[in-house]
């Protein structure tokens, strides 16, 4: 893999502190830096798509997310995305045939300290050369088919279903 597209949609990766009331909103996408930081030795394009919290994204904005990655002439396509509905945008995905796609995300700011962003990123880069065509998930330490993963929210984490 020598360049990667990545498409980025907000979620709790790009969220920064807002005011005195722990408010958080969704600012500009964080992934360009973070590579950038980690001298990341591969060319990369960033498509920031739109900054939603992942979930008021729409039926609709999946569809141009899909539109989007099918669009690209990048074989490889890393999708950053709230961990909410993460699972259903993956399956709306599924089907784009000549492309590696892998969503990630983070279930803390990629700002916070404590933030699991940088593993997710590194997790999903690291997939993204390994893998066949298809759309997989990259959160907690594991690739996931997205049919057979869930988002457990008690224990902030993914896991098999």
């Amino acid at each position: 893999m020598n360049e990667l597209c990545i498409v980025t949609t907000g979620g709790t990766i790009d969220k920064i502190y807002f005011d005195d009331l722990s408010q958080f909103q969704i600012g500009e996408p964080e992934i360009g830096k973070i590579l950038s930081q980690f001298g990341v030795n591969l060319k990369f394009d960033v498509i920031a798509l739109m900054r939603k919290d992942s979930l008021h994204i729409t039926s609709d904005d999946r569809e141009l997310i899909r539109r989007t990655i099918a669009a690209q002439p990048h074989r490889h396509v890393l999708v950053t995305h709230g961990t909410d509905t993460m699972i259903e945008t993956a399956k709306v995905l599924a089907g784009i045939d000549d492309k590696v796609i892998v969503l990630t995300g983070a279930l803390n700011p990629a700002r916070f300290q404590a933030s699991d962003a940088v593993f997710n990123i590194g997790c999903a880069i690291g997939a993204l050369q390994c893998l066949s065509p298809g759309v997989f998930i990259a959160m907690s330490g594991r690739v996931w088919d997205p049919l057979k993963v869930r988002k457990n929210r008690d224990a902030n984490r993914f896991e098999a279903m």
